[in-house]
């Protein structure tokens, strides 16, 4: 019986890690394609569509991830995961940056430029990314645990959307005012949008990301419940901070 339990957590651990890092990576290279989706109401700043770079799904699946990590495993081993996962973006960048660079077979199905522009995000893109990342996702576990505290471990539906609403709402604001005003402002790189488009961006980006913050709640419960094998506010967490 320990044995399983301990299994399920091990299990549980790689698995969770693998789609924090595998979502991270995604939103790293989606980000600098903008989506418009209609919507049936109209909203201040964006009115009947949403506006928002690509990476914004695969950007609101890491705080699921790190979410369902922290409760199982702790505050500590969630921040270690956060900040590991911060130091590999420079991995993946320098690695895309050297295959970009290296000489191309003639008969390549894919040409150089359009390799570049697909795969090797702008500088603006990429500060704006790194500089919300490491910010809101530290923040993300920091409230998590500050509610669980606070709640006695109970209730982790609203450590979750609480955490989550925050840190995403955090992230959301760096992300497009660094990657879409500040940098193209202060150093040149990347394109200057308007105000108007800025605040579209912010809220299309975290209209879908505070949805996805309380619809994957559900979710959150089941990954909790399949590796701990008990009701999760039931069952104290298992990792020390």
């Amino acid at each position: 019986m320990a044995s399983s339990a301990s299994d399920r957590l091990a299990g549980g651990q790689v698995a969770l890690v693998a789609l924090f890092v595998t979502a991270l990576v995604t939103a790293q290279l989606t980000a600098s394609k903008l989506l418009l989706f209609d919507i049936p109401v109209s909203l201040p700043h964006t009115g009947s569509s949403l506006v928002l770079p690509g990476a914004a799904l695969a950007y609101a699946v890491t705080f699921f991830a790190s979410d369902c990590y922290s409760e199982l495993y702790g505050r500590r081993p969630a921040q270690v995961m956060v900040n590991v996962g911060f130091a590999m973006n420079f991995v993946l960048l320098a690695l895309v940056y050297s295959t970009v660079q290296a000489p191309i077979a003639p008969f390549s199905g894919v040409g150089q430029s359009e390799f570049s522009s697909v795969l090797l995000s702008s500088a603006n893109i990429v500060a704006g990314s790194l500089l919300a990342y490491v910010v809101s996702q530290n923040w993300d576990v920091v409230v998590f645990h500050a509610i669980r505290d606070r709640t006695g471990g109970d209730h982790l539906w609203l450590r979750n959307v609480g955490s989550t609403a925050t840190s995403q709402a955090i992230d959301t604001v760096i992300f497009v005012t660094v990657a879409f005003w500040a940098a193209p402002t202060l150093f040149g790189v990347g394109q200057v949008y308007e105000v108007s488009q800025i605040l579209a961006l912010i809220v299309g980006q975290y209209v879908l990301k505070l949805g996805i913050a309380v619809g994957d709640t559900p979710f959150v419960y089941a990954v909790v419940r399949a590796v701990r094998g008990a009701e999760p506010d039931a069952t104290p967490d298992p990792a020390a901070d």
